[in-house]
């Protein structure tokens, strides 16, 4: 049985993602956004976001080798800035919510290199992205082929 998709089934709450993903991108670098969206995307197992964010990361300056390396990032540090490595450790924190919440350890390495502003447009996109995934994944969103919408 192939499922739903979100923007046909239930237009209103499709529309109102939307608009909640177009207010969080104010401040926020692409380039930074699309490692968000990205990673996320590894960690929630969304292959439909996956492939639409990596492909938009290459067209905001991406490198291939970057792109390859964000799954283990930590282990990567010469290949992203102290900056993309708080918000990488702030993602990962915020997508899998670990018990106890967010560590300040990390917060406040987030907080040392973006305002408030910011820090709240970071954690704005983060659980965007991650409501995204799990409407992909609970839709059997898969990766486009030839633009094309597929669900399983």
């Amino acid at each position: 049985m192939t499922r739903i998709l979100m923007q046909k089934a239930a237009p209103a709450t499709y529309k109102a993602l939307i608009a909640l993903d177009t207010a969080v991108r104010d401040g926020i670098d692409p380039a930074l956004a699309e490692l968000i969206r990205i990673r996320a995307s590894q960690l929630n197992g969304c292959a439909y976001c996956l492939q639409r964010h990596t492909a938009d990361a290459r067209a905001a300056g991406e490198s291939e080798e970057r792109l390859t390396l964000l799954s283990v990032w930590h282990d990567a540090p010469n290949y992203f800035t102290e900056a993309e490595r708080a918000v990488l450790a702030l993602t990962e924190a915020v997508t899998t919510l670990p018990p106890g919440g967010i560590p300040d350890e990390i917060y406040d390495r987030v907080a040392d290199h973006f305002d408030e502003y910011r820090t709240g447009q970071l954690i704005g996109l983060i659980f965007t992205i991650n409501a995204w995934n799990r409407i992909g994944v609970a839709t059997g969103r898969v990766p486009e082929s030839a633009g094309q919408l597929t669900n399983r």
